[in-house]
């Protein structure tokens, strides 16, 4: 295998070029440690997995899927919304369901808030089996715990074959990608697009995915998942070794979280973090600034802007804090950062639904996958790199004299923390 190549991270002040891993077949060997240590399960072998960006490059591969089942489709999703890719998705789904392949959504009741109910059922009336995850109308889930628990998965199965992961909701928000909508990138009156991560794959850990959407849906629908052929013989696809990281809302122990804080624990060269919401436990706070101390390049990419102040707040109140402890903080600038992704010392990578906040750490049901593999690794560093071309910097100095007005909604906006 050849050693990674050196990521250089451009910002606004400087090139950034990062040295490559010494020895990437000891790194690989460090990371699967810590991967199987964190989730007490072995590596995946025999997969491919093909990296997609934003909603337009995401949807184009999940269409095709689409039109090529001939047994069932599982598809999954935290928002479902009616129009835009949501009506290509009904019409894709219905056309399926009519030539006899069984089709399953799975939706978020809290996600989907906005979603009319005629939506929902146009595909009932069409063949299309749905089932609402942990449905608002009940007024037992609105006085209680449950309001918080919610399936924030993005992820969809075809034939028990082919499989998709990552961060991309079905919404009109993904329409033109993440340039800007109708107006050159320096128009600040254009709507902005948002920058998602999204991944293909194919192999083995495939019957994974189709194990976690089954168990979920056996949880909470009173349709059966019956008659189909779920797990087909599955051959390798690629030589990549995979594993799947993922929770159920509301329990205490998140084997994402635990394969994150090893990964960042055995990091030696650097460490590129994408998040949409930066709302950190004190346990990854001290993780993150221990890798810097030790010389470790940590780079934190967060929104610039934000569908919801609040998030954004509470994670600027942290910035001080990680600016003093050595971490490199970048706003992304021009788009929505909605993507959820890692990249380790040019070996160790995950692409999902977990945000670094508590609410996915603790309230969410969440799913990522992690993969080890220098190759897939490089192309999400390229990634990175091209992402932090069109960030700002966060410079020490200049945010420690920022205005009160901004110390006011972070102090507010931390207050919150624990639902966020």
């Amino acid at each position: 295998m050849s050693a990674p190549v050196p990521l250089r991270l451009a910002t606004p002040a400087k090139l950034v070029s990062l040295p490559a891993a010494a020895s990437p077949s000891a790194a690989l060997h460090g990371h699967a440690h810590a991967l199987v240590a964190g989730l007490a399960e072995p590596l995946v072998t025999g997969n491919r997995v093909d990296l997609l960006q934003d909603g337009p490059g995401t949807y184009a591969a999940m269409f095709e899927a689409i039109a090529r089942a001939r047994d069932h489709v599982n598809l999954e999703s935290y928002i479902l919304e009616a129009e835009g890719p949501g009506e290509e998705f009904a019409r894709r789904l219905i056309e399926r369901a009519r030539a006899g392949v069984r089709v399953n959504v799975l939706y978020d009741s809290f996600g989907s808030i906005g979603t009319p109910a005629t939506y929902f059922d146009h595909l009932r009336a069409n063949g299309v089996n749905v089932c609402e995850y942990n449905p608002l109308r009940r007024l037992g889930n609105l006085l209680s715990r449950a309001l918080h628990l919610r399936d924030h998965r993005k992820l969809m199965v075809v034939d028990g074959r082919v499989g998709f992961i990552g961060g991309v909701n079905i919404s009109p928000v993904y329409a033109a990608g993440s340039s800007p909508l109708g107006a050159s990138a320096g128009d600040a009156a254009a709507e902005i697009g948002w920058r998602d991560t999204h991944v293909r794959v194919e192999g083995p850990i495939v019957a994974q995915l189709q194990r976690l959407f089954m168990h979920h849906w056996s949880r909470h629908s009173s349709i059966a998942l019956r008659g189909t052929n779920y797990f087909p013989p599955l051959a390798p696809a690629g030589s990549q070794r995979v594993a799947l990281a993922a929770c159920d809302a509301g329990r205490r122990r998140n084997p994402f979280y635990r394969a994150l804080l090893a990964a960042l624990d055995a990091a030696q060269q650097r460490i590129c973090l994408t998040t949409a919401y930066l709302v950190p436990t004190r346990r990854f706070m001290r993780t993150l600034l221990r890798a810097a101390r030790r010389g470790v390049e940590v780079h934190l990419l967060l929104p610039g802007a934000s569908d919801f102040w609040l998030p954004l707040q509470a994670g600027r109140s942290h910035y001080g804090r990680l600016l003093r402890g050595g971490v490199h903080v970048h706003e992304l600038q021009g788009a929505l950062l909605h993507a959820k992704t890692c990249v380790i010392d040019g070996v160790w990578t995950t692409v999902g639904s977990s945000n670094l906040d508590w609410r996915s750490f603790l309230h969410n049901a969440e799913a990522n996958l992690v993969v080890l593999d220098a190759a897939l690794a490089q192309e999400m560093e390229r990634v990175y790199a091209a992402d932090l071309a069109r960030s700002k910097e966060i410079v020490r100095a200049e945010w420690s004299s920022r205005g009160w007005r901004q110390r006011l909604a972070e102090t507010v906006a931390r207050r919150f923390e624990f639902f966020l």
